[in-house]
């Protein structure tokens, strides 16, 4: 393979989290360096990735827009994550996996 060249998304597992405006921590499911955040709320939902259990998260965290999704490189030692959403409850999913290309 070429250098430079996309490597299409291949998920591992999908961990959903009940989210609202209290930090809620999943554990991701699967393997892999890449997470695929999609948020299925109508809200904005800011999220924070790590190693470790017990993230916290903020408003001043990576945002993702009510009906969005993001993948991220996440590396390949996350496997924990926190979320919050501005206001409201709803469902996010993280998916994680390998690929560069969504």
């Amino acid at each position: 393979m070429s250098t430079g060249a996309n490597q299409p998304f291949r998920p591992a597992g999908t961990a959903a989290a009940a989210a609202s405006t209290a930090v809620t921590n999943v554990t991701l499911n699967g393997g892999g360096g890449a997470v695929l955040i999609y948020n299925s709320a109508a809200t904005t939902a800011f999220f924070r990735l790590g190693g470790a259990s017990g993230l916290t998260a903020t408003i001043g965290d990576t945002p993702v827009p009510a009906g969005s999704r993001m993948l991220v490189d996440a590396g390949p030692f996350v496997s924990n994550v926190a979320v919050i959403l501005g206001s409201g409850s709803g469902t996010v999913y993280f998916t994680l996996g390998d690929g560069d290309t969504y």
